[in-house]
């Protein structure tokens, strides 16, 4: 196998394209946990959004990729509650742990106001906040 990177050929043997291929697998999949919920960067650029310590799927989103969250908060209101995350077409649940993981979540510039309803206010100064740690 050759691959090329920055204008230059490397030839790989089979066992060494597939340990290639294991340790970019490895580099690109990163779980970030939270207080109540987890954000799982995938291998092929999609973005989990779960509760922490849920096992099946009837407790996470998949977002195509991680900018499709981001576009979804910009389109929030300056508070936002689960209604609100509801009208993109989420249900049941995942609407409130939505809300959570964008208040606990570092690229999101909020925090949770009110439990009843559960409400997140946008910060009014928008300010670019860390992306966690590769």
């Amino acid at each position: 196998m050759v691959v090329e990177l920055d204008g230059e050929e490397f030839r790989l043997s089979r066992s060494e394209a597939v340990e290639l291929r294991e340790a970019l697998g490895e580099a690109l999949h990163q779980r970030v946990e939270f207080f109540r919920t987890a954000g799982e960067y995938r291998e092929d650029g999609s973005y989990v959004v779960a509760r922490r310590s849920a096992n099946s799927a009837g407790h996470s989103k998949v977002f195509e990729r991680f900018a499709e969250l981001e576009e979804l908060y910009e389109r929030l209101p300056t508070e936002f509650t689960a209604d609100d995350v509801g009208r993109t077409g989420l249900t049941g649940g995942r609407r409130h742990m939505l809300v959570r993981h964008l208040a606990e979540h570092p690229a999101f510039d909020c925090e949770l106001v009110s439990r009843q309803p559960l409400t997140a206010r946008k910060s009014e100064v928008r300010t670019e906040r860390p992306m966690p740690a590769d």
